[in-house]
C-alpha cells in the first residue's frame, strides 16, 4: 500500500510539473480508480544469466502467457484494494469544455507464462547447445511479472459529448493515446533457483484506448474502455545479475470510477 501511495503522489507531482507552464489553459482535473483484465500475444523470451556458475543464454519462442485478475482479493481482504490488477489515472483538462486532457496512466497488470507448455528452445546452458521443442517444468523455467508488469505512461485524451441534460454531460465517448515506461517486479525460476526481483525501469510501452463515460452526477462518473498496446521489456531482471528480454502485444478491458475537480 505504501508503494501504491508513493506511486500516486509521484504521478501527481509529474503531471503538475508538466502542466505548470500551461496554468492559464487548465480548467480542472480528474481522478480515476478501477480494475482490469488482459490477454497477451505470444512472446519470444530471451534469458541471459548465470545460475550457480553455469551460464544460461537461450530463447523460448512463442511462449503463451495469461493475467491474474485476483478480483476475489476484494472479498477476502477488502481493505487491500491493490491486490487485484488495478488502474489509476490522474488527468488535467486543457479546455473549459473538458474535451481535451493530458493524464498520467498507470496499469498494474500481471503477466505469467503457462507452465509445461511445449516450446521451441534455442541456445546454450553451460557448454550444451540445443535447438528443439521441449516442455520445461516449473522448477526448470518459470517467468512472471506478478507484482506488476506495470505500464506507466502519459496519455493525450479526447472526449466527445453524446448526451447531456440542461446542466451537464450524461454520456461521453473518448479515446486516449500515449507512451511511457514499464516498471515491473519480475519473478524468475531458472534451473531450480528462484529470484523475486526488485522494481526496475525495464523498457517502454505504447498504447491506445477507447470507450465511454457515464456521468451519474455533475462530477462523479463511471468509465469503461478497451485498450491495446505494445510492451517491450529490454532489461527485465533475471536470476543473479542476469537479464531477460521479451516483448508482446496486449488487449486490456478496464473499468474505473472517476471524479472531476473544477479549478
Amino acid at each position: 500500500m505504501k508503494k501504491l501511495i508513493g506511486s500516486i503522489l509521484f504521478s501527481v507531482f509529474l503531471i503538475s510539473a508538466t502542466a505548470q507552464k500551461k496554468n492559464k489553459l487548465l480548467s480542472g482535473m480528474y481522478l480515476q480508480w478501477g480494475y482490469n483484465t488482459e490477454w497477451y500475444t505470444k512472446s519470444n523470451i530471451h534469458f541471459n544469466t548465470t545460475v550457480d556458475g553455469v551460464h544460461h543464454n537461450f530463447t523460448l519462442y512463442k511462449a503463451r502467457a495469461h493475467d491474474r485478475a485476483d478480483m476475489d482479493g476484494l472479498v477476502k481482504k477488502p481493505l487491500q484494494i491493490s491486490i487485484p490488477q488495478y488502474n489509476y489515472r490522474i488527468g488535467f483538462y486543457l479546455n473549459k469544455k473538458h474535451t481535451k486532457a493530458i493524464e498520467i496512466n498507470f496499469d498494474h497488470t500481471k503477466y505469467i507464462i503457462y507452465n509445461n507448455q511445449v516450446l521451441r528452445a534455442k541456445g546454450n546452458i553451460g557448454n550444451d547447445y540445443f535447438d528443439k521443442d521441449t516442455s520445461f517444468t516449473f522448477n526448470q523455467v518459470h517467468f512472471e511479472h506478478t507484482n506488476g508488469a506495470n505500464f506507466y505512461h502519459i496519455n493525450y485524451v479526447r472526449q466527445y459529448e453524446l448526451k447531456r441534460n440542461a446542466k451537464r454531460p450524461v454520456f461521453t465517448a473518448l479515446w486516449k493515446a500515449g507512451a511511457g515506461i514499464m516498471i515491473p517486479k519480475t519473478d524468475v525460476t531458472l534451473s531450480n533457483k528462484r529470484v523475486d526481483n526488485r522494481f526496475i525501469v525495464a523498457g517502454y510501452c505504447l498504447a491506445a484506448e477507447g470507450g465511454a463515460r457515464w456521468y451519474i452526477s455533475r462530477k462523479l462518473f463511471f468509465e469503461g474502455t478497451a485498450k491495446t498496446g505494445f510492451a517491450n521489456y529490454t532489461n527485465a531482471l533475471g536470476v543473479g545479475n542476469g537479464r531477460v528480454n521479451h516483448s508482446f502485444g496486449y488487449i486490456e478491458l478496464i473499468g474505473t470510477i472517476g471524479y472531476d475537480i473544477n479549478f
